[in-house]
């Protein structure tokens, strides 16, 4: 799902017009970067969580020359799904199983 499909599917359910629904999308996408940059932690129940991780400084290497290169350290997004998503999720794929397809009569 994109970001314009999930612009869409808020339009559709709440019946808003399709920008209405950009600026609420954009708006929770907006809140949450900020709310990271600050440090904050995003705990949405039965959702997951956002928070930041630190990573140490480390030397990588140019996988087109080999030479070292310095990468710095910084902060990176991290998301934990609540164990209720992991569950739906896990339920979802075990109740859609593929359907069979009868063997088509043989040609005469």
């Amino acid at each position: 799902m994109t970001k314009a499909d999930l612009i869409e599917e808020v339009s559709r359910v709440v019946e808003m017009t399709r920008k209405d629904s950009e600026v609420i999308v954009e708006a929770i996408f907006d809140s949450i970067v900020r709310s990271l940059r600050a440090g904050d932690k995003i705990e949405i129940r039965g959702y997951g969580s956002f928070r930041t991780r630190q990573r140490q400084p480390r030397v990588g290497r140019n996988p087109k020359t080999g030479t070292r290169v310095e990468v710095p350290a910084k902060r990176i997004p991290f998301f934990k799904p609540s164990k209720e998503l992991k569950d739906l999720v896990n339920v979802s794929t075990a109740v859609v199983e593929p359907v069979a397809v009868p063997d088509a009569p043989p040609a005469t």
